[in-house]
């Protein structure tokens, strides 16, 4: 379809997008002077009318004849400072009526003289621009050095950045939304106590975990979909207790992490009762906020150690 049409054969209004294809009756109709004139009729499925197009080689375009009209985008309104061209016969009623040839006439001294002044004022502003055409040129060498410095220097930053991420793809420019979605990201504030425990965390964490499944997806599979919230609760708090005593053992046996073995509780444990102290009991010992590191001696010989 070379335009959007509306199908008039449709029962509710219907519009057929440019681009859309069919296979269409192509047929010879006639000529314009040795040029042919062809016609390609197809149907639409969804209604089951004929659709009929020609070829309009005076107006280079087509024209629907049958079955469909063309969707008005106003593309074919003649806009400001274009120029008509006149058909043979508009010329020849303009030479056998006077008060046309008149009106025309007419219409065209007051186009003229609007485009006259427009035309002056476009002289005056280029001279008063190029007045002093080294003064202009010094002023655009200016600023292209000031705008070459800000592209090498974004290029530089760009370039950077790739090369410590690694990154084998182009980079675009960054823009205000980027900052503005890069503003609601938070990492938190450890602390330098916290940071060294999330390090400590970390490097005693298994590379490749033994349990591919997460707790969340072990609930939310089988029968543990029907359990109860509390239960479901439960387990959670006895997974990730099961998974923190991994976690300190396996700080505490590995010979590489014997520099860096401690043992972190962050507060306690559901379901784990423990022996209160005297001071406890006293009530003289002060309430820390802050997480509880015990060091553990490494069990094992060092390497080093005949």
């Amino acid at each position: 379809m070379p335009y959007p049409i509306w199908c008039t054969t449709c029962p509710k209004p219907t519009i057929i997008g440019q681009g859309v294809r069919f296979n269409a009756e192509k047929k010879k109709v006639g000529n314009y002077y040795s040029t042919p004139i062809f016609s390609f009729r197809m149907k639409h499925t969804a209604c089951g009318g004929w659709i009929e197009i020609r070829t309009d080689p005076k107006n280079t375009a087509y024209v629907v004849t049958e079955g469909a009209k063309k969707r008005d985008t106003g593309d074919d309104k003649v806009h400001e400072g274009e120029i008509v061209l006149r058909t043979d016969e508009e010329r020849e009623r303009l030479q056998n009526d006077a008060f046309a040839a008149l009106e025309v006439k007419v219409g065209d001294k007051r186009q003229a003289a609007t485009d006259k002044g427009r035309i002056e004022e476009l002289l005056e502003a280029g001279d008063k621009a190029w007045d002093d055409p080294y003064a202009a040129s010094r002023r655009l060498r200016k600023s292209f050095r000031v705008e070459r410095k800000v592209r090498e220097k974004n290029l530089a930053l760009t370039e950077g950045l790739k090369d410590r991420m690694s990154l084998g793809i182009e980079l675009l420019p960054e823009t205000e939304e980027d900052r503005r979605r890069a503003g609601f990201v938070e990492f938190g504030d450890l602390g330098a106590a916290g940071s060294e425990v999330a390090v400590i965390n970390a490097r005693a964490k298994p590379l490749f975990p033994s349990e591919p499944i997460g707790v969340k997806d072990r609930l939310s599979s089988g029968k543990n979909a029907k359990k109860l919230k509390a239960e479901q609760v439960a387990q959670r708090q006895r997974e990730a207790l099961r998974l923190e005593l991994q976690q300190n053992t396996r700080a505490i046996t590995d010979p590489f992490l014997v520099d860096q073995a401690v043992f972190v509780t962050t507060g306690a444990i559901p379901g784990i009762k423990r022996k209160r102290t005297q001071a406890e009991e006293g009530g003289t010992q002060q309430q820390d906020t802050a997480p509880v590191i015990d060091v553990f001696k490494p069990p094992l010989v060092d390497y080093d150690s005949d």
